[in-house]
């Protein structure tokens, strides 16, 4: 806001503080990742996949944020890639784009990863290949290798040094939580499938560069915070 001294002029300056989590100044930038990610999805239909970890791996992610998202991005693409690799889904190489959240609705932390998925792959050939089945994947077996594949990325990154462990965590609890966590029912979901991927990557542009909180959310400042609106989330905190 600029004023003059006299009061003779006042003046809102709208996208002026670039701050990330500015829903005003973000505006141009969510245009700008939008263009850029339409340029690049083909134009067929699309499936849109997300794969969440549990939340008893916060503590580990918040100590190793960087190595931790490689992982699971490192995970996620090798199940998607084994799994449409093989001809009793598809059979070809698929077309990913990823993008990872890390938080929730509640902003509390929870880690999760978006994938594009187009709705076929490319062949040796260079041919594309259209899915055999409407439903793309199962989603039990698609929760199950992604569950085994990121543990299995984890025991490799603990034994080989390149996680830090939370304070008070030893070697052995930790391997014991991932045992457990092998037990356990991971949330990977696969929503309906698109006819056309502007939709999910306009909502995925929202969240990537326009901030948590948007202005239809903020109700009011409160005790040196600020108060707000959301939704709650299904599997948030799970």
């Amino acid at each position: 806001m600029r004023r003059c001294p006299a009061g003779h002029v006042e003046r809102a300056f709208y996208n002026s503080c670039h701050q990330r989590v500015c829903p005003q100044c973000q505006a141009l930038a969510v245009e700008r990742w939008l263009e850029r990610a339409r340029a690049r999805l083909l134009g067929c239909a699309h499936h849109h996949l997300i794969f969440t970890i549990p939340h008893e791996l916060n503590a580990l992610w918040c100590w190793n944020r960087g190595p931790m998202a490689k992982l699971l991005f490192a995970a996620v693409r090798a199940v998607l890639f084994e799994l449409l690799g093989d001809p009793k889904y598809l059979g070809a190489t698929p077309a990913l784009l990823a993008a990872l959240h890390t938080w929730g609705r509640s902003l509390s932390l929870h880690p999760h990863l978006h994938v594009l998925a187009a709705d076929g792959g490319l062949s040796a050939e260079g041919v594309w290949v259209a899915p055999r089945r409407s439903h793309f994947l199962p989603a039990r077996v698609l929760m199950l290798v992604f569950r085994g594949k990121f543990l299995a990325m984890l025991r490799e990154a603990l034994e080989r040094r390149r996680l830090r462990l939370p304070a008070g965590t030893s070697r052995s609890r930790m391997h014991g939580l991932l045992r457990r966590l092998g037990r356990k029912k991971w949330n990977v979901h696969i929503r309906a499938r698109y006819a056309h991927d502007q939709g999910v990557a306009a909502y995925l542009a929202r969240y990537l560069k326009g901030g948590p909180l948007k202005n239809t959310q903020l109700l009011a400042p409160e005790r040196g915070g600020v108060r707000f609106r959301y939704r709650p989330h299904r599997d948030e905190g799970e």
